[in-house]
């Protein structure tokens, strides 16, 4: 699909620090915690909520209440006259939630849309399932989260066999595995410099209000394992004769991310004479049964053809890359270099609550680019049943 009018506002696509799962967020209601960010996010923007006109909302852990979620989070962040569509789409939740907002303005340039997704994997729920039919009327019990990552129901593999899979595809060792897993934790440290400079432009801190007034801020990332070449070659593989490890996929983790889709004009006047983000376009993939991680590059090759260009004018690409296969086959299929990706790091490293995931890589891809004075950047990445979601976009001034 291809977009004429939707536009980010340059500086308007934000995350929250993500936490390793039974973390600081563990007790914490992704709903919640979609409100705190949000409200604050919008604040230090100047956005008056007053001004949105739809909400578009994110997410795939389902949490108390979450049957209101986008009525209930518009009302609390004091958009009480707007709703919206609720997205739920694995790992590619914030390609799709954007690909909704972004309609929205294409059919109605008035639109200007808040995209919020959330995700708490810590303490998923437990799902009591009717059965009556069955012996005893013995209930069907589903652990939403656990039982989910331990394996696909089409294939009845876990996400990490599709990952062995293209390795041995690809003929990807161990040792470039590891290899790429050090870039990408070395291209994130970059972004700790000069006091998270960087991280300051896109990263919005979660400040949680307590119960005798006092708060509690989160304003980094959580949970990240100090990386080495080598720890991470001491590492066994994660299965019987396999090339990744625990060290080169990532962690499941909480957090929320959310962005605003609007017109150009309305755009520019939000960034306040920054520029825009336009968006250009967005696919899905989905590979053969049990080959997860290449549909992250089929999605990317047909977003890249539906717009005309070829891999050597995007300046940069960020990936949600839960195993390091991902980038390398990635890079083995297209020629793009593994540098030039990820710069500003990526899910392999700080985490992946799902749900947001993707849109903490948008929010990274737009700052890289405007970094680099402008230019055309991708997002790709892999989502649960084979499948795969890509968003092409532009930084302009």
């Amino acid at each position: 699909m291809k977009f004429e009018r939707a536009c980010i506002p340059l500086g308007c696509a934000w995350s929250s620090p993500f936490v390793r799962w039974q973390g600081s967020l563990a007790e914490v209601s992704s709903m919640d915690l979609a409100v705190h960010v949000t409200r604050d996010a919008l604040a230090a923007r100047g956005i008056e909520p007053k001004t949105l006109t739809q909400l578009v909302m994110g997410f795939t852990v389902p949490q108390n209440d979450s049957f209101y979620a986008a009525p209930w989070t518009a009302a609390r962040i004091g958009a009480e006259g707007i709703s919206g569509p609720v997205v739920m789409q694995a790992c590619a939740t914030s390609v799709a939630a954007l690909v909704a907002a972004a309609a929205a303005v294409e059919s109605d340039t008035g639109e200007n849309v808040l995209v919020v997704t959330t995700d708490r994997t810590s303490n998923g729920p437990l799902m009591i399932y009717p059965g009556a039919s069955g012996m005893g009327g013995s209930p069907q019990v589903e652990h939403w989260v656990l039982d989910n990552f331990a394996a696909d129901p089409w294939t009845g593999e876990a996400m990490i066999a599709t990952a062995e899979n293209v390795a041995r595809a690809g003929g990807l060792s161990r040792e470039a595995l590891d290899d790429l897993t050090m870039l990408r934790y070395e291209q994130y440290l970059s972004t700790l410099a000069n006091d998270r400079a960087i991280q300051h432009r896109y990263l919005q801190a979660v400040v949680l209000p307590g119960k005798k007034g006092a708060s509690k801020e989160i304003a980094t990332d959580e949970g990240i394992h100090p990386y080495s070449r080598e720890n991470l070659r001491s590492l066994r593989p994660a299965v019987a004769n396999g090339t990744t490890t625990f060290g080169s996929q990532t962690h499941p983790a909480d957090g929320c991310a959310g962005a605003i889709v609007c017109n150009q004009a309305e755009a520019r006047r939000q960034s306040k004479g920054e520029g825009v983000v336009r968006l250009i376009g967005a696919r899905y993939a989905r590979a053969e049964k049990g080959y997860m991680p290449k549909a992250a590059t089929m999605a990317a090759q047909r977003v890249v053809a539906d717009a005309g260009i070829s891999f050597d004018q995007i300046r940069a690409v960020v990936t949600h890359n839960p195993f390091a296969v991902n980038d390398a086959w990635f890079c083995q299929q297209t020629g793009y270099p593994a540098e030039r990706m990820n710069q500003y790091g990526c899910s392999l490293i700080y985490g992946h609550p799902q749900g947001p995931t993707g849109m903490r890589g948008i929010a990274e891809l737009i700052e890289t680019l405007r970094q680099a004075g402008g230019g055309i950047g991708l997002f790709t990445g892999c989502a649960a049943g084979d499948t795969g979601g890509a968003l092409l976009l532009s930084v302009e001034p």
